[in-house]
This record gives C-alpha cells, structure tokens and sequence, in this order.
C-alpha cells in the first residue's frame, strides 16, 4: 500500500516498535512553556534525572505572563514564580529559552514557525493540544501530557500508538472574505467535534494549497477540535517561501539540500486513507460559533437552532444546555447578537496577517460604546511588524487595548478573563463552558468578523458595517 505522507512521517521518526505494537518514536524537537514545561523539569529532577538532549528543547513565556503593557514577568505572585522558575531552570540546564529582553518571546506555536525551528519532516511535541499548528509544515507535531513530558525531557524519545489516516479535501475556491478559520470551522460544523478521533488528518485540496502559511497554521490548530491529534499539510513553494532566512532554518545551499528532501513530503496518488472527505470550499461562508463546542456553528447570516427540531435525545439535550448556558434563544439571529468583548489574539489567530485583516476594517471606524476591545500580538516579532506598519495606531484610534504578547484570554491562565456573564467575540479556538473565565459566553469567529462585531457591538459581517473583509 502506498504510503501517506503521514505514514511516511511516523516511519522516519519510529526507533523500535514496542510490545502491543506501539511506537518508540524519536523527538526532533520539544517546545515548551511555563504552565506544563517547568512542573515537567521538577519532575525529571526530583527523580535524579536531566535533560538527554537539552539543545533540541525550546522554551518560552506564554500562558501565564502578563499582556499588560510594560510587562516583565507575570500579574499576581503564582505567576510571577512559574515565570521566574522557568527563567532558572532553563539557564541552569541550557534549554534555549526566548524571553522578552531578547525580543523573541510569544506564543510557542507562534515563535516555533517564525523563528524557523518548525520544519518539514520534523517530529515536534509540545505540552499543548494545539501543537498540531505545526503540522501546517509538513511536520508531525502533537500535544503531550505532564508524565510524556518527562519521558521526552529524559530519553528524547515517547510512546505513541499510531493512528489511522483521514484526508479533508477543500475543493474548489474558497469565497471573497471566507477565510482559514471560516474554512475549518465549517468542517468541524459539518463532520462533529469527534470526527477526527483517532486519525490523523491531512488537509489537502486547492483551496488549502491556495492559502499562506499564516492560514494554513490557522486549519491545523484547529485540527485538535476536530478530535485529531495531528493536523497536516504537505510542504510546497509556499512553504519553503516562508522558511528562507529563518533564524533555525538550514541557510544557503544547505537549505536548498533541504527543499530538495522536503519535495518528496507528500502523499503519493495511490496513498490510501482510513476515511476521505471532501468539502465544497466554494460552498462556505464566514462562520461563528452560537454554542459551547466549536461545531456548535453556524453562518453568520445564519439563526440559532432549534433543539426540537434534533431527533437524537442525548444531542437534544446537549444543544439545549449550550443555548442555556449561552444565553440564546432558537431562530435567533447570530448576526444581531450583542456583545461586550471582542478578543483578537491566540495561537490561532494572533498574526500579522490576522492583525492586517483586523485593521483593514477597523480603520478609521470606534468601537461601539459598551465593548471593550483586545488586541494581543503572537509574538514580540508580530508585535514590532504590525506597529512598523502603524497597525498598533489603527486599533487604538478606535478604542482597543494594544497589548503584549501572550496566550491572554484565550484560556485565562494568566488572569486576563471575560467577566462572569459577558458575551465575548474571539478569534481563540475554543468556546467550551468557563474557558474564558466563570460563566462567560465566547462566540469564535475570524479575526475580520471580531473587529466588525467590536464596531457594531453585536456579532456582524464586515459588510454591514461597510467593509469588505
């Protein structure tokens, strides 16, 4: 059988095949953080371990730092300590660490792109469920839990039991404004939260192969939504295009030795898949999630639905504790939904592009008298791009917060929270119960339609308030 470029992926990094079949697979690269990385480095030491290969293992401050503008570690005491713990422990065992005085601190699934550690063909773990950002590059790359992350720290290598393969194929041409997010969370809409349990999917299809890295990154971090560990796509052009001259990435003629391994990172014709789908790209249109799980969603013209109307009874019932829970009604409008925050920012969309398309329809607009508005650049890189640009002016103009770079109130690990029973617009990648903090509501959407919604104080298309997305 022809092999898929996952398969392909999996066999290059497979040391020995263990009893019950499961996989010793070698880490090429572990990306960490403060919240998971340094509990994970205590660990190895209270065992009387190190580090076996501390110069493949990468980390930085996201999920608990502070956004506040002047920042230098975290808000409240735990989370200054996490931040300093990490600090010390890294210089203490040479584990690179990108930090604020060097200017290459964020998000870890944004910096592991920009600074050219996120390769084609590399195995990259992370104490993160939306490691799968990194698949965007050809790269098997996946979230790990506290006792892998030991496992990896001491012997460079982890378990992992392989999984089947699915193929999403996007065909056709996706519509004027219908961007990345707009695209997968379509497909989670129409295949349910769970469809890619098990799998590995790789995203494939003109639609995907016309999109730039920044959106491809965008399809796989919400690979994990889908039930998927692994989000993947094969390197191209454009991919090769956006690694020249990357601080980690090979240089000169030794980067055109790599393309040249990096071109045969594809499936085959032949390949054959566990399950295929395909997705009419033309067909979709920008999207919002009304509920508590991201296929809760819906388009944006669309109504929320009415839980009668489900002949399941176990999903009846979970619809109506999402519109419970969400403070909605059935045949409601999505598009006249009020709002008191929108949050621009995330792993998933926290990138110049993203803050480029934000802009665009913020730009000479305010944000509606109410709404309280958040920008947070991925990374102290996208951060220092976008005020070159007088991005940073643009939002503030209009009444947004412009802050330092972080995971922020994506998950509100460090304290930057949507108030209890504040419905919130956000470009984050999950809606579940309280992620956003006790008792708030969060509507995902693309970061064109937050900055539409922050202008009409309900959730709106960029149209209705005169823009083009």
């Amino acid at each position: 059988m022809p092999d898929t470029l996952f398969d392909k992926l999996w066999d290059m990094h497979q040391v020995a095949v263990l009893p019950g079949g499961v996989s010793l697979l070698h880490v090429d690269r572990h990306l960490m953080h403060e919240l998971t990385g340094s509990a994970a480095i205590t660990q190895l030491g209270q065992r009387g371990l190190v580090p076996r290969n501390p110069e493949l293992a990468f980390a930085t401050l996201d999920h608990v730092i502070s956004t506040r503008p002047g920042r230098s570690g975290g808000d409240e005491a735990w989370s200054r300590a996490m931040v300093d713990t990490l600090r010390e422990q890294t210089s203490r065992l040479g584990i690179a660490r990108f930090d604020i005085e060097d200017g290459r601190q964020g998000i870890v699934h944004v910096i592991g792109p920009e600074l050219g550690l996120t390769l084609p063909g590399l195995s990259i773990v992370c104490g993160d469920s939306h490691t799968c950002t990194h698949g965007a590059f050809g790269a098997i790359a996946w979230g790990i839990g506290s006792s892998e992350l030991v496992h990896v720290l001491a012997t460079q290598t982890i378990r992992q039991r392989r999984p089947k393969t699915m193929r999403i194929h996007f065909k056709g041409t996706a519509g004027a404004g219908v961007t990345a997010k707009d695209m997968i969370l379509h497909s989670i809409g129409a295949l349910g939260a769970s469809a890619g349990t098990g799998y590995a999917v790789e995203f494939a299809g003109p639609a995907i192969r016309a999109l730039d890295m920044e959106a491809r990154m965008t399809i796989c971090n919400l690979a994990i939504e889908l039930g998927a560990k692994f989000g993947i796509v094969a390197p191209d052009r454009v991919t090769y295009d956006y690694l020249r001259g990357r601080e980690y990435a090979p240089q000169g003629q030794q980067f055109e030795a790599a393309v040249a391994g990096w071109e045969r990172l594809r499936s085959g014709p032949e390949a054959a898949f566990e399950r295929e789908v395909e997705i009419d790209a033309g067909a979709i249109r920008p999207q919002v999630t009304w509920g508590t799980s991201p296929e809760q969603v819906a388009a944006i013209d669309g109504l929320v639905p009415d839980p009668t109307h489900e002949h399941d009874p176990v999903r009846r019932v979970q619809l109506q504790g999402a519109l419970d829970y969400m403070r909605l009604q059935p045949g409601q409008r999505i598009d006249r939904i009020p709002i008191d925050r929108v949050f621009i920012g995330s792993c998933a969309n926290s990138r110049l592009s993203d803050l480029q398309a934000a802009a665009a329809i913020v730009k000479g607009r305010r944000i509606a008298a109410g709404v309280t508005g958040w920008v947070v650049p991925g990374s102290l890189a996208v951060k220092r791009a976008a005020e070159d640009q007088g991005l940073h002016r643009v939002f503030l103009d209009a009444g947004f917060e412009w802050r330092e770079p972080g995971c922020s109130m994506c998950v509100g690990a460090n304290g930057d929270l949507v108030a209890p029973g504040q419905r919130c617009v956000s470009t984050s990648n999950r809606n579940f119960v309280g992620r956003q903090g006790p008792g708030a509501m969060t509507h995902l959407a693309s970061p064109a339609i937050a900055a539409a919604s922050a202008i009409a104080g309900t959730i709106a298309h960029p149209g209705t308030i005169g823009a083009e997305a």
